[in-house]
């Protein structure tokens, strides 16, 4: 027996794949440069913003798409409601603290958590999930909460904006996880639920006689592209999580932290002093281990794959 024509293993990435991962990870990367833009604009009006024009472009793909059966079976479900409140929750917090650090010149802060957003995401699926850590998994996670405490003594406090951004996403993840919801229905509902409310408060906001600031054609123009910066993004993310190995795609997203970390140093030049150098050093030794780690599983899968694939051309027909 042969294998079909068209038939390869399932290990093997599809280039387009890569492309649309490797576009996801570097537009987020260069995120801050955007938000950057908005250091006079309160971080409650950009979110207010971010949720607007997220929902009317999504409006505009799903209508596209055809998937309102999808949308109107979700919120159909009651069951997914708790789910879906509480991942909107994570996502507002999540969005509106990474708009807060950029404008309060901490991206590299926000880049930190998001270096630990990986190895957050396993942990919690082992407590959460029944899923076993492996030894170099275990090292890393060990290894950067030791970066972590080191820095929360050195700077005399919790760095709350790494630790907010790596959790709520991580937790994020574990929340969408746990409800059956398409990618892009799921964002829909989500920021459908904080529309009417982004909505009241922007129309309040920018008819206070304080919005004159930030009510100029120029900055308005730039936050109605909050919703392509927001959704594009996602949208490619999702089309390589369809079109790539898992693993391919957990050891490609170190490079939006690894933008992000260039782009706060060296076009924003924020402080990086020793103490923050040290902690990020202890933290990276943890990436290396946990991208050792995926290295490793990816290439056995790749060998398990192909010594499959020799068993099955080798049988008679």
């Amino acid at each position: 027996m042969t294998r079909g024509k068209g038939s390869k293993p399932a290990s093997s990435a599809n280039p387009s794949g890569f492309l649309y991962a490797l576009s996801a990870y570097v537009w987020w990367g260069f995120a801050p440069v955007y938000f950057h833009a908005f250091t006079r604009v309160p971080s409650l009006v950009v979110l207010g913003h971010r949720v607007v024009w997220s929902v009317a472009l999504l409006i505009l793909l799903i209508t596209i798409g055809r998937q309102w059966p999808d949308v109107r079976r979700v919120i159909r479900d009651r069951s997914l409601w708790p789910w879906l409140a509480a991942s909107t929750l994570l996502i507002a917090i999540n969005w509106l603290v990474f708009i807060y650090a950029v404008a309060t010149g901490r991206i590299v802060e926000s880049s930190l958590g998001f270096f630990l957003n990986p190895l957050v995401t396993v942990v919690l699926g082992m407590l959460f999930l029944g899923e076993r850590l492996r030894p170099l998994q275990w090292s890393a996670a060990f290894i950067a909460a030791a970066g972590l405490a080191y820095l929360t003594i050195a700077r005399g406090g919790l760095p709350w904006i790494t630790l907010t951004l790596s959790l709520c996403f991580a937790i994020y993840a574990l929340l969408r996880k746990k409800a059956p919801v398409r990618p892009m229905t799921g964002l829909f509902v989500e920021t459908a639920i904080l529309f009417p409310a982004s909505l009241a408060f922007l129309l309040w906001t920018h008819t206070r006689p304080e919005a004159a600031t930030f009510n100029t054609p120029l900055t308005l123009g730039l936050l109605s592209l909050a919703g392509i910066v927001t959704t594009v993004p996602m949208l490619w993310f999702i089309a390589a999580s369809r079109r790539m190995p898992l693993v391919t795609l957990g050891f490609l997203q170190f490079i939006n932290p690894t933008i992000q970390f260039v782009v706060g140093v060296v076009i924003f030049h924020e402080a990086f002093d020793r103490d923050r150098l040290i902690a990020f050093s202890i933290v990276w030794i943890g990436v290396i281990l946990f991208l050792l780690d995926l290295v490793r599983r990816s290439a056995r899968a790749i060998s398990q794959s192909d010594a499959a694939a020799a068993t099955v051309m080798a049988e008679p027909e």
